[in-house]
């Protein structure tokens, strides 16, 4: 949803090209999961958000809409009013939960414990930075469960592939190869785990993310910047590009 108010600001078009550096922000691909492990996927309520792959980033415009966020007001300023970026967005253009528990959870883990209490694994060494686990690590160790797995391999690769969603597409940081072990602790039971407002704390890391995109000498952003980029394009029409595709859910499909 867009609220806006007029202030009359005199701006350059949004497509024009941004006076502050491309910045530089992550977004890979997003491999499709393995058939295995679908049917956790659904019971954690990530079974929409898996859908979005193949997807790029344009880099000019997610610097021009930096340009135009207003940290003390969490908005953007365009020449038509103020706008910023909603939970309902999230649910329409990710498929995420934006209802129910917050996502609360130490920063302070026991890697080993929890590593494995939820992966059935510990780690070996440089598999992690502190807190945090190597992306590549949990792709090569768990991408290759098979059908005939024990139900607790599935569980565990689940949880391996919604870290990885986290760590690539959902919250990436300015590293774009560590994913912090925190949310770990939230998917033990995984139906629970969809009882929590996933959406929110995407959003919440993203507003946080383009707060420090603004100040000056910044040159990487983190936070889900496939959210920014089709929120700009169903919102602000004017920068989308042609698509023949028809609308489905989740809008960043398309």
């Amino acid at each position: 949803m867009v609220a806006m108010h007029d202030r009359g600001l005199g701006m350059r078009p949004l497509h024009e090209s941004p006076l502050k550096d491309k910045l530089k922000c992550h977004g890979n691909v997003n491999k499709k999961p393995n058939e295995a492990i679908l049917p956790y996927l659904q019971e954690a309520d990530f079974g929409e958000v898996v859908k979005l792959e193949n997807y790029k980033l344009n880099v000019g415009l997610i610097t021009a809409m930096v340009e135009r966020w207003r940290p003390e007001t969490h908005t953007f300023h365009l020449p038509v009013g103020e706008c910023t970026i909603t939970l309902e967005d999230v649910y329409y253009i990710l498929g995420l939960n934006v209802s129910g528990f917050s996502v609360s959870c130490s920063n302070f883990v026991n890697v080993k414990e929890i590593c494995q209490d939820y992966l059935g694994v510990i780690p070996p060494q440089g598999a992690t930075k502190g807190n945090s686990i190597k992306l590549k690590w949990l792709k090569d160790r768990f991408d290759d469960v098979g059908e005939n797995a024990s139900v607790l391999e599935k569980q565990a690769s689940c949880r391996a592939y919604i870290l990885r969603m986290i760590g690539v597409l959902l919250m990436p940081d300015k590293s774009n190869n560590l994913v912090h072990l925190k949310y770990l602790s939230l998917l033990g039971d995984l139906q629970k785990a969809s009882q929590y407002s996933w959406g929110s704390v995407v959003l919440a890391s993203l507003y946080r993310e383009l707060c420090l995109a603004t100040k000056p000498g910044v040159m990487f952003m983190g936070g889900c910047a496939l959210l920014l980029q089709n929120w700009a394009w169903y919102r602000l029409s004017c920068v989308a590009p042609e698509s023949i595709n028809p609308w489905i859910f989740p809008l960043a499909q398309r």
